[in-house]
């Protein structure tokens, strides 16, 4: 390849690459890039502090940034581009994604991010930025109702004498002071009843009184539980 052709090639490069970015202005792309880096930041810092997944949320939350501004690159690069659309189709068709999302929150925050990325991406700043306030009042507020109502759920182990209480009197017990009891296990040996459940209570006072009616049946009986309404 001659020098002429060399320079041919490099004005066509030119041409193709850095006249047409010039022309979708750098500062604009600049201003959308740390736009999604912010909104994404702070929806990590809400997930973090009002989300209730089991796993690990701060580590969960870190991918964020970077997942956001992915998608938004991705998108500016084939917005323009039919090819390229399609192309990205193709791609995503043989890559698998083999991320275990444990529980349908971790999904819910990663479509939300993926959607900043898209609006940033895409140039809809304003909606995306009023889509995001929106979105992240609901979750402050459904968090502060939450908080103020009394209700709780328990998952409870309960251990007694099977002669004194019964498998059937022990839900007859649970469902009288709960909205809803799920029996997860029970096994009976040499006499005994062991017992766990899942129980959703409307206020707290509702386990004491569970709690009395058993031992006033058994007066040995061995009750566990764990508050499973909140990851602290």
């Amino acid at each position: 390849m001659n020098a002429e052709k060399v320079v041919e090639v490099l004005k066509y490069f030119a041409a193709d690459n850095i006249i047409d970015f010039a022309l979708l202005h750098f500062l604009k792309f600049l201003f959308a890039m740390l736009l999604c880096a912010l909104l994404s930041f702070i929806l990590s810092k809400v997930y973090v502090k009002y989300g209730n997944s089991l796993s690990n949320r701060k580590t969960f939350a870190r991918n964020f940034v970077i997942l956001a501004t992915t998608t938004m690159f991705i998108i500016m690069v084939v917005k323009s581009s039919l090819a390229l659309s399609l192309g990205l189709v193709g791609a995503l068709s043989i890559v698998r994604f083999r991320a275990a999302i444990k529980e349908p929150e971790e999904l819910t925050y990663l479509f939300l991010n993926i959607a900043i990325g898209l609006g940033c991406g895409a140039s809809q700043i304003a909606i995306t930025l009023l889509a995001f306030v929106c979105i992240v009042t609901f979750i402050v507020l459904l968090h502060k109702i939450k908080d103020k109502t009394t209700g709780m759920s328990l998952y409870i182990l309960i251990v007694c004498n099977l002669n004194k209480l019964s498998l059937t009197r022990i839900i007859e017990i649970l469902s009288s002071n709960s909205i809803a009891v799920k029996l997860k296990r029970t096994d009976e040996t040499d006499g005994r009843l062991e017992a766990s459940f899942y129980l959703d209570l409307d206020d707290v006072k509702n386990f004491e009184s569970i709690r009395e009616q058993l031992v006033r049946e058994d007066g040995k009986a061995s009750i566990s539980f764990m508050d499973t309404s909140k990851d602290y």
